[in-house]
C-alpha cells in the first residue's frame, strides 16, 4: 500500500514515515502543499496523510482543492489543531478521519487500515479468498488454517492482489503499490516475489495474463504449495 505524507515538521515525518515502512506501507514524503498537489496529481496513492498547518499552501486548501477536483482519496488529518471547530472544518472539507499530534504510530497504523478497508468496501479486518485469508494488523497469513511465513514485500504484494481479487494488475501498477521515491526497484523485482508466492501458495495462485500482467482469481480453488527445491531460498 502506497501512501503520501505532507508534513513540514522533520522529526515529525521522519518518524511517521520510518514507523509505517516497518508496518509494511510504502510512504512518500512531502513538505509542503504545492508539493503535496503535485504528488498527488502525478502517483497513485490509496491514502494521504495530510498536516494542517503547511507552508504555501496550507492543508485545509489542499483538501478544498482535491475534493474540488473529485478526488475520491481518503485523506486522514494529523495535526496539533484541537479545537472542535478546527476538526469539524478538516472533516467538513473532505476528510475522512482527524488524528490529534502527539498520536501512536500503532493508532496511526489502526487507523489507515480501517480507512482503507472502508475504501474497499469490506467491513471485516481479515481479507479472505478461498482458502486463504491475511489480517493487515498482525501480517498473519494463513492457507487452509496453516500460518504461511512471507517476507514484508510477499505480504505487501499478496495484500495487493487480495485487496482487488479478480482484478488484472500490471507490473508497473504493482510496483507503484510496493515501492516509495527513495526505494531501489530491480528490474525483476515483482517476477521475484510472484515466483516465491507461487512457491508458497501454490503455483496457480497468481495467474499471468498474457501481455497485460497477473491476477488472483474471486474465487480459489484449493492450492497445495509447490514444493521447495534444496538450495532455492524460501
Amino acid at each position: 500500500m502506497r501512501l503520501l505524507l505532507v508534513e513540514d515538521d522533520l522529526m515529525v515525518g521522519e518518524a511517521v514515515r520510518k514507523g509505517l515502512r516497518l508496518d509494511g506501507f510504502a510512504v512518500d514524503w512531502v513538505q509542503d502543499g504545492k508539493a503535496a498537489e503535485v504528488a498527488v496529481a502525478q502517483e497513485d496513492y490509496e491514502l494521504l496523510l495530510l498536516d494542517l498547518g503547511l507552508p504555501k499552501k496550507n492543508g485545509l486548501d489542499v483538501l478544498k482543492s482535491l475534493r474540488a477536483r473529485g478526488s475520491q482519496i481518503p485523506v486522514l488529518i494529523l495535526t496539533a489543531r484541537d479545537a472542535i471547530a478546527d476538526r469539524v472544518a478538516g472533516l467538513d472539507a473532505g476528510a475522512d478521519d482527524y488524528l490529534i499530534k502527539p498520536f501512536d504510530l500503532e493508532e496511526l497504523a489502526a487507523r489507515i487500515r480501517a480507512l482503507l478497508r472502508r475504501q474497499s468496501g469490506r467491513a471485516d479486518p481479515v481479507i479472505e479468498v478461498g482458502q486463504l485469508t491475511l489480517n493487515p494488523a498482525t501480517h498473519e497469513v494463513r492457507l487452509e488454517g496453516c500460518e504461511i511465513n512471507l517476507s514484508a514485500r510477499e505480504f505487501a504484494l499478496l495484500r495487493a492482489f487480495l485487496d482487488r481479487p479478480g482484478a488484472v494488475l500490471s507490473r508497473a501498477q504493482l510496483e507503484e503499490k510496493l515501492y516509495g521515491w527513495d526505494d531501489s526497484i530491480e528490474s525483476n523485482a515483482v517476477e521475484v516475489y510472484i515466483h516465491a508466492l507461487r512457491k508458497k501458495l501454490g503455483s496457480d495462485f497468481i495467474k499471468n495474463v498474457r501481455g497485460v500482467g497477473y491476477m488472483v482469481a474471486k474465487t480459489v480453488a484449493k492450492v497445495v504449495p509447490d514444493a521447495v527445491p534444496d538450495g532455492v531460498p524460501k
